[in-house]
């Protein structure tokens, strides 16, 4: 007995020497790249058992493993997770953890509202910025849109305009074209589809991130998306206590100053946060594009229980900025790539005729609520109300420095002094103008009422079944009227212009283009003059989704049906029938989609997606003349109908990803119409109907981010092959008059290539860390196949000479971006510093041209702040 216990004493402790030995000890690093800094408390886990350990404060981690050789995963909330295999001890160095693209960790409510990518297993073409990269490159003096620029099939123009001017394209088509959501709500003009981003401008301060679905993306609503959907998601209450103070300067005496605090979430329930901002410069880039706006955001939210979450959120960009238009080229050789003809001097200072003021609060509640583990309700009721409008010119009396023998570099500007003396010399006995002899500013306001409710109920049935349903309805009301800004000497301007009033009608009140007076103090109907006209748009829609998935395969199919009703109320008479209340018309428009995904294996996975849409026109489009007249146009404008085919493959590892998409648009039965210039300094409007046009083309997009280095690269590109296709009818209007014009017929636009947005485009970026929270990054871009707008009165003079209009290929050329960030410890806060430097090289290159004239890129610009996060 003696004998065998010491025999099993010793196999005892041979077992134990034996498992001691197996065991690998396992060391790193983990760090974020995208901050410079360690990952603290991130999880390493031996793949197949419970063994596991942190990072300790400064990122450093040591585990000894059970078995010799296999693979650990390491995890960290917010980023992607890796995976890597060992054989024995093993140090790996610092292993960079990529942040992950799924917004789940940023959604904080609406997550069944917000329509993310991520809502179902089967993707989406999709690319996704963060926040944090959007507020370091963009949260200055470039442009909100230029956050997305460096993703396939993106395209921002005409920021040479002023602040907040510019066009995103996406696939070839417009903002009218593509849908904007912010947490869900949509905020694409109900009138018209445009986005004006300088309504806009605080989002760069305010987005916990930006989600570009190209094509068909994930959302749910019958929203008006041809193009894509953009989501933009904003910071609404942090679930975290701390805040930041930022200083920004720029070219161009450009000066931003924001502060933000987060009073995190607290025993009781509560949480708020709230950022203030202002800015201003004296210029963009062009002479005479002075802006200046504020930024506000205001949330509270509270969490009772575990089953309910509620989010009051208050956010609004109030801004006003002088603008600056479209010429031809012989313009800017002879007066300089940043002149600018609507400006010029009053009283000593830079002075506009065109200056856009607007203020557009945005408020939502939103109610989440978890029914019980497979019934999920998310419930958004939003309003806006939207107030400003755009300046211009009234009367015939403008008069430039050449007209009184100004001669020079500044010729073409205008000459406001001697505006206000030939006011005053052709001023009748009572110091009152007339549109014959006199000039003054004037707003076309832009006022509106927006109110709506979104609600989804998402179900899950099982581990494979996921079902949604839900309402989008929307109540809009737009009111549009001119009104008196500067009267430059005069007492009043007599009107009876497109009015029954009596011919000797003076209106005599101005108002500031200013956007914070633009809430409360605007013209009464006695004050109002040329236009006076209210729009009423209802929009009811109910929408589903069902998805069934298992570890490889997934399937898919949405449907929305919707309703909208148009009606115009006007208080002139406008061209004989402008007064009172139109027909009231109704369409309804609808959107079925489907989709399906084969996950290969843990790298490679495939997709298809196909959809095909009926959407309702807009308001602009369904009356034959919106500012003067209730009448309908004739024949009426159908709903136009759009079919859209898409593919894709994924691959990714722990240090490489790849997206390769291919697609087709067909958009046919479509309404266009574009301006264009008639003689007495009038403006018309052609207008199309019946036009098809044809988008496809392929986009890919990469990024190499090696694991124990502190070096990313990324690159994306896109080739497209966008075209009209047939005949079309067309009529000519006069926008001034509302008189439509005998010339009209009809146009062969066939395989005529669709402008104002690169073809081709190509871009590749680094980020590379110098030393210990020093990095730089570069971005580099190629644009090329650009085609000018159709330019309508050749296309028509081609037709009336049996000829085939030709579209005209604009210059290709490319750009180059360039940052630095640094970032140090003062205490126990973080501090950072950033500067950006945009068209490193200061390259020349037409942006776009449109019916007017052409815009001129960008020359080099810059700005750099300085953070204080507490």
């Amino acid at each position: 007995m003696k004998k065998f216990t010491q025999g099993l004493l010793v196999v005892l402790v041979a077992l134990f020497s034996m498992s001691a030995i197996a065991q690998s000890t396992l060391t790193g690093k983990i760090f974020d790249l995208e901050l410079e800094g360690p990952l603290p408390g991130a999880n390493i886990i031996e793949v197949g058992t419970s063994n596991g350990t942190t990072t300790d404060a400064d990122g450093n981690f040591t585990l000894a493993t059970i078995a010799t050789s296999g693979q650990i995963e390491i995890s960290y909330v917010g980023f992607k997770s890796v995976i890597l295999k060992f054989s024995g001890n093993k140090n790996f160095g610092t292993i960079n953890l990529a942040v992950d693209n799924s917004l789940d960790e940023i959604v904080i409510v609406g997550t069944g509202i917000v329509d993310l990518a991520e809502d179902r297993k089967t993707p989406v073409a999709v690319s996704t910025v963060r926040g944090k990269d959007i507020q370091l490159k963009i949260a200055g003096n470039a442009e909100f849109g230029e956050a997305i620029k460096n993703t396939p099939s993106v395209y921002v123009s005409n920021q040479a305009g002023g602040f907040g001017d510019s066009q995103i394209f996406l696939r070839g088509f417009n903002d009218t074209n593509t849908a904007y959501l912010l947490n869900g709500q949509p905020i694409n003009g109900m009138e018209d589809g445009r986005m004006y981003w300088s309504n806009w401008s605080g989002m760069a301060d305010v987005a916990n991130a930006v989600q570009v679905q190209r094509g068909l993306g994930s959302s749910k609503l019958a929203i008006s998306s041809v193009g894509g959907t953009v989501n933009i998601v904003s910071k609404t209450t942090n679930r975290n206590e701390g805040g930041f103070v930022r200083f920004t300067g720029g070219n161009d005496s450009y000066i931003k100053t924001t502060a933000s605090y987060d009073s995190g979430l607290k025993e009781n329930g509560w949480a708020f946060s709230v950022l203030l901002d202002h800015w201003q410069a004296h210029r963009k880039y062009s002479i005479g594009t002075a802006g200046q706006g504020q930024n506000y955001l205001f949330s509270v939210g509270y969490k009772p229980n575990e089953k309910n979450t509620f989010n009051f959120l208050l956010t609004g960009a109030p801004q006003w900025h002088d603008q600056n238009f479209s010429e031809d080229l012989e313009f800017y050789e002879e007066y300089g790539e940043k002149a600018n003809d609507n400006s010029g001097f009053y009283n000593g200072e830079r002075f506009s005729e065109r200056r856009n003021y607007y203020h557009k609060p945005v408020m939502n509640l939103n109610w989440d609520l978890n029914i019980n583990d497979g019934l999920d309700l998310s419930t958004v009721l939003y309003a806006s109300w939207g107030r400003g409008g755009g300046t211009g010119n009234l009367g015939r009396g403008r008069i430039r420095n050449q007209d009184v023998g100004i001669f020079g570099v500044n010729e073409r500007e205008i000459n406001f002094d001697a505006i206000e003396e030939n006011n005053i010399a052709t001023a009748d006995a009572n110091g009152n103008g007339n549109f014959g002899d006199s000039y003054l500013r004037r707003a076309s306001v832009n006022n509106h009422n927006w109110y709506g409710l979104l609600s989804n109920l998402n179900i899950e049935t099982n581990e494979n079944w996921t079902f949604n349903v839900g309402i989008d309805t929307r109540l809009y009301n737009g009111i549009h009227f001119r009104q008196l800004i500067n009267k430059f000497g005069l007492n009043g301007y007599q009107d009876n212009f497109r009015t029954d009033r009596p011919n000797d009608y003076v209106i005599t009140e101005t108002f500031e283009a200013d956007p914070w007076a633009a809430l409360f103090n605007f013209a009464d109907d006695d004050q109002r003059y040329d236009r006076n006209y209210e729009e009423f748009i209802n929009y009811v829609g109910g929408f589903g989704q069902a998805e069934y998935a298992t570890d490889n395969f997934s399937v898919f199919v949405q449907g929305a049906l919707s309703t909208q009703s148009y009606q115009r109320e006007g208080f002139f008479t406008g061209v004989g029938d402008g007064l009172g209340k139109s027909e009231k018309l109704n369409k309804v428009g609808y959107q079925i989609k489907g989709g399906a995904s084969y996950q290969i294996n843990d790298q490679h996975a495939v997709f298809v997606n196909a959809g095909t849409f009926s959407r309702q026109p807009f308001l602009d489009n369904v009356f034959a003349n919106i500012r003067y007249s209730n009448a309908l146009v004739e024949p009426e404008v159908e709903n136009e109908e759009i079919l859209g085919l898409e593919g894709g493959y994924r691959f990714q590892n722990n240090t490489f990803r790849v997206n390769v998409d291919v697609y087709r648009t067909d958009w046919g039965n479509r309404f266009l119409s574009f301006g264009t210039n008639l003689p007495l300094d009038e403006f018309g409007i052609y207008r199309f109907t019946d036009v098809t046009q044809i988008h496809q083309g392929a986009e890919f997009d990469f990024e190499y981010r090696p694991l124990a280095s502190s070096f990313t690269f990324r690159g994306y590109g896109s080739i497209g092959n966008w075209k009209y296709e047939g005949s079309t009818p067309f009529t000519l209007q006069n926008d001034d008059t509302g008189i439509f014009l005998e010339e009209n017929g009809e146009v062969n636009l066939t395989d005529v290539k669709v402008g104002n947005a690169p073809q081709t485009s190509f871009g590749a970026g680094f980020r590379v860390e110098l030393f210990e929270g020093l990095s730089v990054d570069m971005d580099y871009n190629i644009f090329a196949d650009l085609y000018e707008f159709v330019d309508v009165e050749d296309v028509v003079q081609a037709a009336l000479d049996n000829e085939k209009y030709e579209s005209v290929r604009l210059p290709s050329y490319t750009l180059a971006d360039a940052g630095l960030t640094y970032r140090f410890d003062l205490g126990e806060n973080r501090v950072t510093f950033r500067a950006n430097v945009y068209n490193l090289f200061n390259e020349a290159y037409i942006n776009q041209r449109n019916a007017f004239g052409y815009y001129l890129g960008i020359g080099r610009t810059w700005n750099a702040s300085l953070r204080y996060n507490f």
